[in-house]
C-alpha cells in the first residue's frame, strides 16, 4: 500500500512539474559562474555579472535555460585556458545582495585548500540568451 501512495504522489509530482509556466524577461539577473574539476583542485570562479534580458520561468522562479549558460563558461575555460572536462555552473539572483552574500560564502569555503582562480568580466561575459517565441 505504501508503494502505491509514493507512485501516486511521484505521478502527481511529475505531472504539476509538467505543466510549465511562462517565460518572463527580466531587467537584469546577477550571475556567476564556478568551475571545478575531478581532476585537480583549481577552481574557476567569474565576476558577478549584471546579464540585462534573461528570462526566469515565472512558476519556479528558475533561470532559463541554465544549462547554455553554464555552456558558455564552459566554452570559454576550454576554447581560452586549454581546461577541459570541466563541470561548471551558473548562480543566479535577481538581487544584487544576494548574490554577493552567495559569491563571498563560495570564496570562503574554497579559498582553503583550492587554487580559486578569478576570471574577471573583462576576459569572459555571459550573453544573455533570447527566449522569445520568434526565437525558438
Amino acid at each position: 500500500m505504501k508503494s502505491i501512495r509514493y507512485i501516486l504522489l511521484l505521478a502527481a509530482t511529475f505531472m504539476t512539474l509538467g505543466a510549465s509556466a511562462k517565460p518572463m524577461k527580466t531587467d537584469r539577473v546577477y550571475m556567476f559562474g564556478f568551475s571545478a574539476s575531478f581532476k585537480d583542485s583549481v577552481i574557476y570562479v567569474t565576476d558577478i555579472q549584471n546579464v540585462k534580458g534573461a528570462w526566469i520561468d515565472t512558476k519556479t522562479k528558475f533561470l532559463l535555460p541554465r544549462d547554455e549558460y553554464s555552456q558558455q563558461l564552459k566554452i570559454y575555460l576550454e576554447e581560452t585556458l586549454q581546461q577541459s572536462k570541466r563541470v561548471c555552473m551558473v548562480f543566479f539572483y535577481l538581487d544584487k545582495k544576494k548574490a554577493e552574500k552567495k559569491f563571498l560564502k563560495l570564496m570562503k569555503k574554497y579559498q582553503k585548500g583550492y587554487d580559486v582562480r578569478h576570471v574577471n568580466v573583462t576576459e569572459f561575459k555571459f550573453d544573455p540568451i533570447d527566449m522569445s517565441p520568434e526565437q525558438k
